[in-house]
This record gives C-alpha cells, sequence and structure tokens, in this order.
C-alpha cells in the first residue's frame, strides 16, 4: 500500500520549481501510508509522487513507473493479486516486466490494452497513468472501492491524491466547502462518489476509470455488482471453497509478516480459520477489540476462535478518552470527516498490529454480499407493516417512542423506532432512512433541509439484490473502506478484504434471495459454508457487530469534549443551527432521546470544519 500523487499541466509546466514543491507537500500529507520509500518522476507536462509500504517486491518497488519508449509514467497505491499471471501474459506477447513488484505490470498492460487493462487486473488498487502520446491522464479504482483516490482541476492543472489532506495542502483554491455535500454526509455520515466536501474536489467512484484530456472529463464504469441482472443458481459449497480459498491465498501471499482481525463473528473467523488451513507452517496473530462495558465487548468471543484455530490472540481495549484525540489526528491527516464511531477503534486496533505486522486480512463485505443485516429482512417485514390499517400503525407507532433509550448495543426498542419512523417510505427509502446518522427530523431541527431519500425503480421482486448493491457501493464502499482505509493507513498496516475478490463477489451475486435470506436468518449459504471450518455454535453466534458505548460516554467521560464541540460558531459555516446542536446533547443527558450517533456525527464534522479553518488561516 502506498500513497499516491501528482500534478499534470497539459500545457505544458511553465515553473519547474513551483510544482516540484507543490507535489513534496502532497508527498508529505501522504508519508505515514508509506514511511520506505518516497519517489517523484515526471515530464515536461507532469509530475507525479509516491510514498510506499513495501509488501511484494521489497528491494526493487520505485515508483512512480516510467516506461522508458513511450514515456508512460504510472503510479499505484495497493496490490495486483494475479501480477504473476499477467506478467507471464505479457511475456508472451513480447513486453518483459523488469520489477519484481506487482504493480510493475500495469505500464506494460496499459500499453498493450489501452484503457481496458484495468479490467484485467485483481486487487485492491487506485491507480493514476499520465500518457504524453495522447496528452492525458487516465485514474482508476478497484472494484470494491479498498483504495481511495481524489482528483481537482483549477487554472488548468490536474491534481490528484490518495486523500483529500494532500491535495488542500498543495492548492488553496481546492478548500471550498460545499455545503450541500456536507448536509448528505450529516445524512448518510460519509460522502458518496464523486462527492467530497469540497467544490472543488472529485473522488473516483469504485470500480470506475476517468480519463482526463483536451475534451475534458470522462467517467466510465469498467465494473459494477449487478445481482439484479445476474442469472441465479444454487450456491455450490465446493465451488465456493475453491474460490474463496484462491483469493485468501492470493492476499496473504505478501513478503512481509501479516496478521487477522479477529472480532468473534462469522466472518472474520472464517477467514482465520480459511487462512490457517492455507498457511498451516505460519505463526499468525489475531487482533481483537475489548471494552470494558459487556454488551459492547466481544473479545471473549474473538479469544475462543483464536484458542480453536491456535492462533496468537492480542487484545487491544477501547477507552473513553483515547477518543477526542484520536478523532482529531485522524481528520486532520485525511482531511475529510467520517461519521462511523467504529473509526477510532480501528485506528486503534491498526496501531497495535502495525507493532508486528505491515498487513491485516479482514471480513469487510460479507455482509453487504452475502447478506448480512437484518435491515434486509426487515425491508420485507416493513412491507406487511405498511398495510395495517392506519389507527393500528399509530398505536403501535405510540407505544414504540415510548419506549426510554437504552446504553446497551443496538437494542430492540432502537430497532423498532427506527422501523416505525420510514413506515410510509419505499424499501429503499426505508433502508437509508434505518442506516442514518441524523433522521430528517433532526436535520430539520438543526436548519437543514433534509436531502431526498434514495427511491427504488419499483421492482419489489429484485428488493435485496437492489438493498445490497446499494449498500456494496455507498455504506460499504464510502463508509466501512474508508474507516478501514485511512484507520488502518494512519500506521502504515495495509488492510486485505479477501471477500471483496472480483470471484468471491461474482459468485454472491448469483445466489438466490433464499441462501441469501431466508426469513429472520441471514447469510444462509455463508453460514453452511463456514461449517467446514467452524463450529456450530461459532457460525450460528447472534450478530452484534463492532460498536462503541458512546451513549453511555456522552452523558460522563464525553460530555464536556462533546459540548464544546457542539458549541462551536463553526457549525453554522456549515449551515447547522449550534444552539439546537447543543439541545440535542442536553436531551441526551436528561435520557430524554437517544442521540449518540447524531451528535457523534455533529462533533466530528467541527473538528473538520476546525482543520479547514487552520489550513485557510495557514494558506
Amino acid at each position: 500500500m502506498c500513497g499516491i500523487c501528482g500534478l499534470v499541466i497539459p500545457a505544458g509546466i511553465t515553473d519547474e520549481d513551483s510544482t516540484l514543491q507543490r507535489v513534496n507537500r502532497m508527498v508529505d500529507a501522504l508519508m505515514h501510508r508509506g514511511p520506505d520509500d518516497t519517489g517523484i518522476n515526471g515530464d515536461q507536462s507532469a509530475i507525479f509522487g509516491m510514498t510506499r509500504l513495501a509488501i511484494r517486491g521489497l528491494n526493487d518497488g520505485k515508483q512512480p513507473i516510467v516506461d522508458p519508449e513511450s514515456g508512460v509514467i504510472m503510479a499505484c497505491n495497493g496490490e495486483i493479486d494475479n501480477h504473476l499471471e499477467l506478467r507471464e501474459w505479457l511475456r508472451g506477447r513480447g513486453r518483459i516486466v523488469g520489477q519484481s513488484t506487482d504493480v510493475a505490470v500495469i505500464p506494460a498492460l496499459y500499453l498493450e490494452l489501452g484503457e481496458a487493462f484495468v479490467e484485467r487486473l485483481k486487487g485492491a488498487f487506485a491507480i493514476a497513468i499520465w500518457d504524453p502520446r495522447a496528452n492525458k491522464l487516465v485514474l482508476a479504482r478497484d472494484r470494491a472501492g479498498e483504495r481511495p483516490l481524489f482528483f481537482s482541476i483549477n487554472d488548468g492543472v490536474v491534481a490528484f491524491a490518495s486523500l483529500i489532506a494532500a491535495l488542500v495542502s498543495s492548492d488553496s483554491h481546492a478548500a471550498n466547502i460545499d455545503t450541500d455535500a456536507v448536509h448528505r454526509y450529516l445524512q448518510a455520515g460519509f460522502f458518496t462518489a464523486p462527492e467530497s466536501p469540497f467544490t472543488d474536489i472529485q473522488k473516483v467512484s469504485p470500480g470506475e476509470l476517468v480519463t482526463i484530456d483536451t475534451l475534458g472529463i470522462r467517467r466510465k464504469r469498467y465494473w459494477r455488482w449487478n445481482a439484479v441482472g445476474t442469472a441465479k443458481k444454487s450456491g455450490s459449497l465446493d465451488a465456493f471453497d475453491d474460490i474463496f480459498r484462491e483469493s485468501v491465498r492470493r492476499q496473504s501471499e505478501v513478503d512481509v509478516d501479516f496478521g487477522l482481525f479477529l472480532s468473534g463473528g462469522v466472518d472474520s473467523s472464517l477467514i482465520s480459520a480459511v487462512t490457517k488451513s492455507i498457511r498451516p507452517e505460519k505463526s499468525l496473530k489475531a487482533y481483537s477489540l475489548r471494552f470494558s462495558e459487556a454488551s459492547y465487548d466481544e473479545g471473549h468471543y474473538a479469544e475462543q476462535v483464536a484458542n480453536t484455530l491456535g492462533v496468537e490472540f492480542v487484545p487491544v481495549w477501547v477507552r473513553p478518552e483515547d477518543f477526542p484525540p484520536t478523532i482529531a489526528k485522524l481528520v486532520r491527516q485525511v482531511g475529510e470527516p467520517l461519521a462511523d464511531p467504529a473509526w477510532v477503534p480501528s485506528a486503534l486496533l491498526a496501531r497495535r498490529a502495525a507493532q508486528d505486522v505491515r498487513v491485516a486480512l479482514v471480513g469487510e463485505g460479507a455482509d453487504e454480499l452475502f447478506g448480512g443485516y437484518p435491515t434486509y429482512f426487515g425491508a420485507g417485514l416493513a412491507g406487511h407493516y405498511a398495510r395495517l390499517p392506519d389507527p393500528l400503525r399509530a398505536l403501535i407507532r405510540r407505544a414504540v417512542e415510548s419506549w426510554p433509550p437504552s446504553d446497551k448495543k443496538v437494542t430492540i426498542p432502537f430497532l423498532l423506532k427506527r422501523f416505525i419512523q420510514g413506515d410510509e417510505l419505499d424499501y429503499l427509502g426505508r433502508h437509508k432512512l434505518w442506516t442514518a446518522c441524523l433522521s430528517p427530523a433532526i436535520l430539520k431541527r438543526l436548519g437543514v433541509t433534509p436531502p431526498a431519500l434514495a427511491k427504488s425503480d419499483g421492482l419489489p421482486a429484485a428488493m435485496l439484490d437492489q438493498l445490497q448493491q446499494h449498500d456494496l457501493e455507498t455504506s460499504l464502499a464510502e463508509g466501512l473502506l474508508t474507516k478501514a482505509d485511512r484507520a488502518s493507513m494512519k500506521s502504515a498496516l495495509e488492510l486485505r478484504a479477501p471477500f471483496l475478490d472480483q470471484d468471491v463477489m461474482e459468485f454472491a451475486a448469483s445466489l438466490p434471495g433464499n441462501e441469501r435470506i431466508r426469513r429472520l436468518q441471514t447469510k444462509v449459504f455463508l453460514k453452511q459454508y463456514a461449517l467446514r471450518y467452524l463450529p456450530a455454535d461459532i457460525v450460528y453466534r447472534k450478530k452484534r457487530g463492532l460498536s462503541v458505548p458512546l451513549s453511555s460516554w456522552l452523558r460522563e467521560p464525553l460530555h464536556d469534549w462533546a459540548k464544546s464541540r457542539l458549541s462551536s460558531p463553526l457549525l453554522e459555516r456549515a449551515g447547522v443551527n449550534r444552539h439546537a446542536a447543543l439541545d440535542l446533547l442536553r436531551e441526551h443527558v436528561q435520557r430524554k432521546a437517544d442521540h449518540a450517533r447524531s451528535i457523534w456525527t455533529l462533533c466530528v464534522l467541527v473538528e473538520w470544519l476546525e482543520w479547514v479553518s487552520e489550513v485557510e488561516a495557514g494558506s
């Protein structure tokens, strides 16, 4: 994994010193992503920079790579898992790849196939290619969106980087806040490509190739997870075993030590078990979060799995006092807010793992691909609920809303309150409401016009496919994977997600709905498969997921910090009434409502607004 950046001036670089200084500032902003090496290279129209975290080809992985014959320049953040097959394929066409590192195949593949090169790559990557022959810049992001890539165009200069902070650090023009996008962040908790929190910065979408030349910007999706259009057939456990084992094998085939992130749930436990099966000679460590609050702590389950598999268990305890300084550093390092409270624990976990390993395998993607969220069967139940007579629904609503808030993790009253709030929406709108950070009602209280909730295409037969695809392309790609990337790379740790291998994703798209969700049972097929490697009590343990005890912490240890954040006049800059925000905190403390998620989302926004002000003051 690396950080990449660069400047492209198609009309030609007139001030080389100034351009180099800008690239150097971007490289400096990305140093935490790649402490092993740095590199800058270019020509009369483009200068690329990179910081390297060496994972494969440790001794000859210098980037950016320049093809001496064509002048094509390439920089890549990520790993190409099928590089050995591609290297042989290129050799057969007379193209010899000099470096042994995996990303070295990319320039030759581009020269052989043009923009179709990206369709042949397997792995997690963000790529930039400057082709002086056509005077064009090509940007590409992996299919699931595991690796980030942003760009901006100002005054005839195209800038790109792995992080927004790198772009803003080199160009004060880039720091124009997009208030509408920020309001959508308040609802969703993240920014969906091509949006960013700034008007002049765009994000490359998952599975997208962006071409920038004299004709302008052209965006093309070279791949999408098309569950709706994929023919369904009953899943073969043997066929999936071959596919999944190959994914784990490729992603664990690295030249450095690697470990496992283990929650004790079926996804991370399955990856741990398959990894141990494939690499029995490897001495593996499993890193797991621990909380003092019993209903949030799953570390004892993770330790049980680790003991069952014979891997070393490494607990990482999470304390409330870690949150204020860690979130402040994270926001300033990456340049964008992200509302997932698990961002902080994930960063703490990565920091501990990075003391021992350079890579960790994680379970991201399994819920979205195989049907792991209760909201999926909840969507079907909501359809039945919506058909109940209005008086009966009104009675149920009053009864549910009268239940007091609880500090326990994902309680039944919490789920039911979310359930009844969306009873007049269609299934995609309800789904977005259930997963929203700030509801439309809370946004209105804050003086923000609620962004429109997404609508389905009216095909109820494909409801599950559409909900899963929506989650894969939004909350996973732009939320969970953003959290994973930014949290891990803060400590120069690369995370790899075997469930997000192309072959695994396409297999999941072919599963019938009842092999994903069956009545109230989630991940039906995946759990059947997991029984090959894990005991039934681990496979069928009730899903809890990573959550943080924010509700209680915001009443006591984090209260003063939250009050200081919500008192900031900077909230007004984002169109948010800070007095209404403080009212949310008071109601939360008085247990009139559980506003923890809303409060945290607003606090992270203030941290980001403070960083923007610091950038502006220093420019």
